[in-house]
């Protein structure tokens, strides 16, 4: 046992470069493992932390078109066994709200009469301010998604209008608000005094509308209490609902990409990690074979020289996997804040951390490594000493060796034609073929990660050219009408039309929700979110994945999420209810959208004048204009001169409320997964290189002899790893632009995309590539060092 630790500590100290590099890629694949699992795991306990502390609500009904009497459900669901009612909750709907002089775009408010509390379901959670049943007069609670996105704090003034009057009230605290506090969301709901509700308000020519919501104590049971209400109430639920799945759906998404980024990237990267610890047990065993037979002749057996490796190995595992998971305490805790920062307080910072099953993956990573050093140090069994100690190798290796030495297989390929420096740097790839391999691949997965981080990247950041391919128009001017009392749709059209700058104009009613009967499904009926479109979809650029946009009224498009739970395809008939109508309609076009996770559906305006002839859609308008470089001066314009009953938004401006935050927090962990890799490349190739080189310096030592520089024997050896890098960046770029937007796909189709709109910049995707590259020849040249620093009389002698 002596003779093993020994051996283990020299190796140690001998090989202090490459044992530090190895120890830093296991660190890294840790990092990127446990972080990966932390991150998922952490999220979804957060989640589900807060919608527990606040007894969440599994569906939330809405009342806006007085379909049902509101009391009347309430009181039916409140009766319920293992059902949670909330108390209902009167609003108003408001698109207008100023913050320290100026106007906070794309929000759409729900101004709430809030009764005391406890609420029964969604109670609001107090991170700032003081306990209260209700709001004092003239002051408000906000969410944490308002308060946190624009750096609102108690004591500050929001100002309000409803179009004939406006208001201040105070901020006296900030409330988790789980069901309308998501990132990405614009929906908030704001909650008012009652007196201030009913003075401030009071103005409005609409009535109250209603929302309650449901907390199943079996959420798996849901539909057998639907099925029981459908048959009491002796119709589907007319009315607005929203699933449990579309509450929780922003909150997890972008942690969901992460994770699933770092989890890919982690296997990976371990993946690397173990092919470069068996290549390097591979070439010691080589390089150190007539060793090895000497201390085999003495008597060490061969469990014992492999005891040696795995005890090295071993060692080197354990210094790495302990700060790996260390840091991944931190980079996970890190991103879970940086995305669920809405669901922040003092009492759930502490659920973020790792725990047991950062063990479990230490425990994982570090038998992976155990495995595969067992696996490859075995190679030692077949060890002869004679023939290890005479030839320096086994007899067939020899016998091999001396027939290729012997052959005339050089000749064949000209290689005597080529220039010296060429035919020097395609030897020492030729002769080392598992450790050019390693460097391809290498550079394939490292200009695959980043080209792929990219290409997303710049999807995001350039989202206004893919809008229709998220579900969204492109519209250069959105106009929310939110006074329709003050406003006429006709006068309005009349002067946006004379003028030279705007194309054409469509509008979107009300909000409506359609109801797909259960057509003897198990999970009862289904309610989505309908868009009711005054105007041509396909010139307002609502896309779809196939077939088409609905023109005639008794057309419909399905989102892919609703198609996939009702199983229609183009051509196919759908029964639906809108507004207690039911409708029979063709399916003309199936199309994504990540607003309701695909959950929606788009008809034209001709079907609802079938009930209602007299329906007029003055929800919100599209405006295209002919240069799109003039929607900032026109939405100025349309607010100052319709400041009463519109607000008007340019396209810009609306990408930037709802995806600047996705790029704040996808940025930095996608940045620093490609550093990652990036450094990656350089050790291993650095590592692989100085293997290389070590075996092959009797060789540069004769190159030196006959009149060759270090230089010129650097630059040779440097080309041709450069030359194999370069492939691997071909290979890679195809993988980032093909296969991992694929891969990707996959994760988001239960969001609703199924196909990823990707921009493929190749002025920025080539310099990506192009990394790996750089950092594969730097790594190379870096090693080659060695020639310079040492004579060539020591070289060939050795």
């Amino acid at each position: 046992m002596n003779a093993v630790w020994t051996l283990c500590v020299a190796n140690l100290r001998e090989k202090k470069i490459q044992n530090g590099l190895t120890a830093l890629l296991i660190l890294l694949a840790t990092l990127l493992l446990a972080t990966s699992v932390n991150v998922i795991l952490t999220t979804g306990n957060l989640f589900t932390a807060i919608h527990e502390k606040t007894n969440g609500s599994h569906q939330i009904l809405k009342f806006t078109n007085k379909l049902h009497d509101p009391r009347m459900v309430n009181d039916w669901w409140s009766k319920q066994d293992g059902v949670a009612t909330s108390k209902l909750l009167p609003f108003k709907n408001l698109t207008t709200v100023m913050y320290e002089g100026q106007e906070i775009p794309n929000l759409y408010l729900y101004m709430m009469n809030t009764p005391e509390l406890p609420f029964g379901v969604d109670e609001p959670t107090f991170v700032k301010g003081d306990v209260r049943s209700n709001p004092a007069t003239g002051t408000i609670w906000i969410s944490t998604a308002l308060a946190y996105a624009h750096g609102m704090s108690l004591g500050d003034h929001l100002g309000f209008t409803t179009g004939l009057e406006k208001f201040e009230l105070e901020v006296s605290a900030i409330v988790i608000d789980v069901p309308y506090g998501a990132p990405f969301s614009n929906g908030i709901r704001i909650w008012m005094n009652t007196e201030d509700y009913q003075e401030k308000l009071s103005s409005m020519q609409v009535s109250d509308m209603y929302m309650m919501g449901l907390r199943f104590n079996d959420y798996s049971q849901n539909a057998y209490h639907w099925d029981r209400f459908e048959n009491f109430l002796g119709t589907p639920f007319l009315e607005s609902k929203d699933e449990f799945e579309t509450i929780s759906a922003f909150y997890l998404i972008i942690n969901k990409v992460i994770a699933f980024a770092m989890s890919f990237l982690g296997v990976v990267m371990m993946s690397i990690a173990l092919i470069t610890i068996g290549f390097t047990i591979s070439d010691a065993i080589l390089s150190n074979y007539k060793t090895i037979g000497v201390l085999k002749s003495l008597g060490l057996s061969a469990n014992k020289i492999i005891l040696t490796y795995v005890s090295h190995y071993s060692f080197l595992a354990i210094i790495s996997i302990i700060p790996g998971l260390l840091l991944s305490h931190f980079s996970s805790k890190l991103i879970v804040e940086s995305s669920l920062s809405n669901l922040e307080m003092e009492s759930t910072t502490s659920s973020i951390h790792g725990g047991m099953i950062s063990l479990v993956v230490g425990v994982f990573v570090f038998l992976l490594v155990f495995l595969c050093v067992l696996i490859y140090s075995n190679k030692t069994r077949s060890i002869e000493p004679a023939q290890a100690i005479r030839y320096g190798m086994s007899e067939v290796e020899n016998s091999k060796m001396t027939k290729r030495l012997g052959s005339s297989g050089v000749n064949k390929f000209g290689f005597a034609s080529y220039p010296v420096a060429f035919v020097i740097g395609l030897r020492n790839l030729l002769k080392n073929r598992k450790g050019s391999l390693l460097i391809m691949v290498l550079a394939t997965v490292t200009s695959a990660v980043l080209v792929f981080g990219f290409v997303l990247l710049n999807s995001i950041v350039s989202i206004e050219k893919t809008m229709p391919l998220w579900g969204y128009d492109s519209s250069d001017i959105s106009v929310v009408v939110f006074n329709k009392a003050a406003f006429s749709r006709g006068d309005f059209e009349k002067e946006m039309l004379v003028d030279e700058r705007v194309e054409t104009i469509g509008w979107m009613g009300d909000e409506l929700s359609g109801i797909f009967p259960s057509e003897g499904q198990t999970t009862g009926s289904k309610s989505v979110s309908l868009d009711i479109m005054d105007g041509n979809y396909d010139e307002l650029g609502f896309a779809t994945l196939k077939g088409n946009n609905p023109k005639n009224k008794n057309e419909i498009a399905l989102g892919i999420n609703v198609a996939k739970h009702l199983n229609k395809d183009i051509g196919d008939v759908t029964e639906v209810y809108i507004d207690g109508n039911k409708h029979t309609l063709t399916v003309t076009g199936i199309y994504q959208t990540i607003r309701e996770m695909s959950n929606s559906a788009r008809i034209t305006v001709d079907v609802v004048k079938v009930y209602k002839p007299d329906y007029y859609a003055t929800f919100l308008g599209y405006i295209m204009l002919k240069n799109t470089a003039d929607s900032d001066d026109i939405a100025a314009e349309l607010n100052a001169k319709y400041k009463n009953s519109v607000n008007a938004l340019a396209k810009q401006t609306l990408i930037d409320s709802v995806f600047k935050e996705a790029v704040s927090i996808l940025i930095v962990p996608m940045s620093i997964m490609g550093l990652m890799f990036v450094l990656v490349t350089f050790i291993i190739i650095y590592s692989t290189c100085r293997m290389n080189i070590r075996k092959e310096s009797k060789t540069y030592g004769i190159y030196k002899s006959v009149g060759m520089t270090s230089i010129k024997i650097r630059q040779c050896v440097t080309s041709g790893v450069v030359v194999l890098s370069t492939i691997g960046a071909l290979l890679g770029i195809v993988v980032g632009t093909s296969i991992l937007p694929i891969v990707m796909e996959s994760v988001l189709s239960s969001y609703g995309i199924v196909e990823l709109p990707l921009l493929f910049n190749w002025g920025g995707i080539l310099p990506m590539a192009c990394i790996s590259i750089v950092s594969a020849g730097f790594g190379s040249w870096l090693s080659s060092r060695i020639i310079a620093k040492t004579s060539p009389r020591i070289l060939v002698v050795e």
